[in-house]
């Protein structure tokens, strides 16, 4: 019998901000790369991918700077569950 192993490691969820725009910028740099200059599908999708990068990066700032913020321990609570499924 063959046993499924799951394909993700979940080290996305795990990587630091710097990490994330580490890596949104080489997509960036990899998209305005000369081996891309013939395939515009492949360049838009790379750099959509680091420019949502970009934007998660911010949602968690954002995210984290209302959690350390709020008086409210139940909404407090809810958002670093939010953040730690990020």
């Amino acid at each position: 019998m063959v046993e499924s192993k799951p394909t993700s490691t979940g080290t996305a969820s795990q990587m630091t901000p710097e990490d994330m725009r580490g890596l949104a910028s080489r997509l960036r740099a990899r998209a305005e790369s000369v081996l891309l200059r013939r395939q515009p599908e492949q360049h838009r999708d790379l750099v959509t991918a680091g420019a949502l990068i970009e934007r998660l990066v911010h949602l968690q700032a954002e995210i984290r700077r209302a959690a350390d913020s709020t008086e409210d321990e139940s909404t407090e609570q809810h958002l670093r569950e939010l953040l730690a499924g990020a």
